[in-house]
């Protein structure tokens, strides 16, 4: 009887977990569906009126260096900044230590690459994708724009802008195979789901502040 009835615990929890993991696959789908259809091509048109090519920040080498996703975001957006897609390139990452700047990283990146210095702005307040989309709309008064990340990350990003009422489409930047990919695969699908309900909550970001607004004129 004892053995029975351990046997009927662990099918219970067997079923609960599947049940779990249903879940969570399954909103993660969810997400890459209502996403995938505001993927554009690269050397396909624009949409018009775009405000600006938004390039979420990525991890920065102890030497200062951008890793090499975050150098494949930067080719991307500066090559649609260079092909009239927008004429605004914003920036936002991760500037809330001293010692850790993507912000700085990507700007230096862009006028390396001759953008002008007019043509950059910059948010060093996004310390997660929600809050970098939350602050573009907020702050930065963007209302249509693409947003550049690896295709992995960018189902995430474009259901967060279509929660916040944006008008938004996104370009992929997987320019090369990247290390560890199956493991970003798969915080991806937590992290989707996390941003599912933070997105029915919208909250405000860590930071706001005053607007910053892209075309001040």
């Amino acid at each position: 009887m004892p053995i029975k009835g351990i046997g009927g615990k662990i099918l219970l929890l067997l079923l609960v977990l599947a049940i779990l993991a249903g879940l969570v696959l399954g909103l993660s789908a969810y997400l890459v569906t209502r996403t995938q259809a505001r993927f554009l091509d690269p050397d396909g048109p624009s949409p018009e009126g775009l405000d600006c090519v938004l390039v979420l920040g990525c991890g920065v080498r102890p030497d200062g260096s951008p890793s090499d996703m975050l150098a494949d975001r930067m080719e991307q957006g500066i090559a649609l900044y260079r092909a009239g897609w927008a004429d605004k390139l914003l920036l936002s990452g991760d500037n809330g230590q001293e010692n850790y700047n993507e912000v700085g990283v990507m700007r230096s990146y862009a006028l390396e690459r001759d953008v002008p210095e007019e043509d950059i702005v910059l948010d060093h307040a996004g310390f997660c994708t929600y809050d970098s989309v939350y602050r573009a709309r907020d702050i930065f008064g963007a209302k249509r724009l693409v947003i550049i990340t690896q295709a992995y990350h960018l189902h995430r990003a474009l259901y967060i802008a279509q929660a916040l009422d944006l008008e938004a489409w996104g370009v992929g930047a997987d320019l090369r195979p990247y290390r560890n990919q199956t493991v970003r695969e798969l915080r991806e699908v937590l992290a989707r789901d996390k941003d599912f309900f933070w997105t029915l909550a919208q909250p405000e970001p860590k930071f706001l502040g005053e607007k910053l607004p892209l075309h001040p004129d």
